[in-house]
């Protein structure tokens, strides 16, 4: 069965198994069945629709609109495994229900260890954004990792490549942030990687 993943600037905040044909996303608790607390959003801000055996997306009028991986919600979308909405300052991520069952034979469970001293430091710089300031964050670009490695971009481009594959990094329509967000979730990058644990364990609330 499919589902939905809420992400907001901690973290994330809720699984909503998707067991009704329709769900509304807003911030109206009486008129939304995925009430979303933010000023940003509409009061009915998108619909959630199953047709068959997809799920189909549209925005309904909201006043910010609604993203799928970035990019604007033009009409209705079917969504697909993985991918992200963006709804003000929250991040639903979609999982289809048969690839959920198909992934149980073979999960990846915990991060690669196979990864070299300088993939690893690539790693670090593609997740310090999303480690550093929270999940809604988006990936280092290229630039900016060859940048603080002081490396050519097309050489950050080659060990990019090999982490997609060590990670399992395929068909995303973004592929660097999915790379990000699966390092992350899996814990491969961590606040003390980046030497930042001890100078917000006062600065959190």
């Amino acid at each position: 069965m499919a589902a939905v993943e809420v992400w907001g600037a901690r973290g994330k905040l809720d699984s909503i198994t998707l067991e009704q044909a329709t769900y509304t996303i807003g911030s109206d608790a009486e008129s939304a069945d995925i009430t979303l607390s933010d000023s940003t959003v509409s009061r009915v801000h998108a619909v959630l629709e199953r047709v068959g055996t997809a799920w189909l997306l549209r925005d309904v009028g909201s006043r910010n609109g609604t993203r799928v991986n970035s990019e604007r919600l033009t009409g209705q979308r079917r969504l697909r495994h993985g991918e992200e909405i963006l709804v003000g300052e929250y991040r639903l991520r979609f999982l289809d229900g048969d690839e959920l069952t198909g992934r149980k034979t073979s999960p990846l469970e915990s991060p690669p260890t196979n990864l070299t001293r300088m993939e690893r430091s690539v790693l670090i710089e593609l997740c310090r954004p999303i480690v550093a300031h929270g999940p809604l964050q988006d990936a280092a670009s290229v630039r900016e990792i060859a940048a603080r490695l002081f490396v050519g971009k097309n050489a950050i481009q080659a060990h990019l490549v090999n982490l997609y594959e060590k990670f399992a990094i395929a068909g995303e329509a973004d592929r660097r942030k999915a790379l990000a967000r699966k390092a992350y979730e899996l814990g491969a990058v961590t606040r003390a990687d980046l030497g930042i644990e001890a100078s917000n364990k006062s600065g959190e609330p």
